[in-house]
């Protein structure tokens, strides 16, 4: 079976990342930021030296921006790659 999740953007982007020079650039930014931040191995190390208040924030506004910019079918097809 495939996987269901990719990070293939972060692996061909070839701009810098950085914020604040245009929307465009942002958004690129982003998406490699956070493939970056989500690596299995970084994850790994990072997930156990955070605290039980700094994961709950970290989940709370990330499934706040879901809730606020996907709809009910959008989620479970993208994020929950439900059938």
């Amino acid at each position: 079976m495939p996987p269901l999740y990719r990070h293939e953007f972060v692996e061909n982007f070839e701009g810098m990342i950085a914020f604040g020079y245009s929307r465009s650039d942002d958004e690129k930014s982003l998406i490699a930021f956070l493939q970056k931040f989500s690596d299995d191995d970084l994850m790994r190390l990072l997930s156990p030296r955070l605290s039980d208040g700094e994961i709950d924030k970290l989940v709370n506004l990330l499934m706040g921006l879901l809730k606020k910019h996907l709809s009910d079918g959008e989620y479970h097809r993208y994020f929950l790659k439900a059938p």
